[in-house]
């Protein structure tokens, strides 16, 4: 890709990004970062991955809120499969050793 064409796309991802963020009310807050972590947050800044220290940190609040959506998710079909196996009736006792010679030789029919 050429050099314009670069510069071109930056702008105008960066017109985008201000526009969008010109249309949300914004709330600053005070966060307290490890030397490790601040230096990432500015390295992430200084090599143009990131447009500021706020764009870095907003991407990490979203990747950590769709992991908590994941995680309530998990959590939901966690209960589905406990109360189904409730539901399901009286446990069995069984014979460990005929079970497994039962899978054994299930899985030896089917090659």
């Amino acid at each position: 890709m050429s050099e314009p064409y670069l510069t071109n796309l930056v702008r105008l991802c960066e017109a985008r990004y201000k526009g969008a963020m010109k249309s949300q009310a914004m709330r600053t807050l005070t966060i307290s970062l490890t030397p490790k972590q601040a230096a990432r947050l500015r390295d992430a800044v200084e090599s143009g991955d990131y447009a500021s220290n706020s764009e870095i940190v907003r991407e990490a609040l979203r990747l950590w809120e769709r992991r908590e959506e994941l995680r309530v998710l998990e959590l939901a079909q966690l209960k589905q499969a406990y109360d189904e196996g409730m539901a399901s009736g009286e446990g069995k006792d069984i014979d460990r050793s005929a079970f497994l010679r039962a899978l054994k030789a299930e899985r030896s029919e089917r090659g």
